[in-house]
């Protein structure tokens, strides 16, 4: 098993954002995780890799309790995450930042070898061709882009994708999904957060569902899409539950 989340409850003073959330991520696949703003989706994602300590619970990484481990250990260990807001070193050009993912990576690769990495996860998600360019150019589509080569650049068994289809448009969406497979295709297991609800039905073995930081549904697309709980969990946007029904 690639991770193994064992009721994990996360308190802020006197919020709670996670209670007793459990599941597990089975090597290879796509695991889609869904839920309103506000659900605890984030939160989860920081307490899988690192940034918090959960008040109750584990986290287990192929085979491991990395729980509390800060980000950077998380890392060493094979976990790289793509962020929802995409801060490049706007300074560097787009292969340096790609580096920075290879030298504090998996592999904590030196700087010709980190460059070579750079440059075939700037291959894989369609980004060469900018390899030279000041990272802070770069479009929002492009930045994302360049968030995931950075993070496959650090060669990670897991990649933890935070909305990288937010800001895109209709074809740039259906090419980040392309490169969505491809990384999978190529041996890494994805754990995303989305809400473009057809693209993470179409491209999910699996979805989880938080509403108010609790686990309310798990299962095939399907399955989910007709869940009572689910439907009744995301009345409160309309055009949010009509595209999880026409699914």
């Amino acid at each position: 098993m690639m991770l193994q989340v064992q009721e994990v409850t996360m308190r802020f003073g006197g919020l709670q954002a996670l209670t007793d959330v459990t599941f597990d991520l089975a090597q290879g696949e796509i695991l889609g995780l869904i839920g309103p703003n506000g659900a605890g989706k984030t939160t989860l994602f920081n307490v899988v890799n690192g940034v918090y300590a959960p008040t109750q619970g584990k986290v287990i990484f192929r085979g491991e309790d990395i729980t509390g481990k800060p980000s950077y250990e998380v890392a060493r260990r094979g976990m790289a995450r793509a962020h929802q807001v995409v801060r490049p070193l706007t300074d560097l050009t787009v292969r340096e930042n790609v580096m920075v993912g290879a030298c504090f990576g998996r592999e904590r690769q030196h700087l010709r070898a980190a460059a070579k990495s750079a440059d075939e996860a700037l291959s894989r998600v369609g980004l060469m061709d900018r390899a030279d360019q000041p990272a802070g150019i770069l479009n929002v589509a492009q930045k994302k882009r360049l968030e995931m080569a950075r993070s496959l650049a650090a060669n990670p068994y897991l990649l933890l994708l935070d909305e990288v289809l937010a800001g895109l448009n209709p074809s740039e969406i259906a090419a980040m999904m392309e490169t969505v497979r491809s990384i999978r295709d190529q041996g890494i297991t994805i754990l995303m957060i989305e809400h473009v609800m057809q693209a993470i039905m179409s491209i999910s073995d699996r979805l989880l569902v938080l509403d108010y930081g609790t686990l309310i549904a798990t299962g095939l697309p399907e399955e989910v899409a007709n869940n009572p709980q689910v439907i009744e969990a995301y009345l409160g946007d309309p055009n949010m539950t009509a595209q999880l029904l026409a699914e």
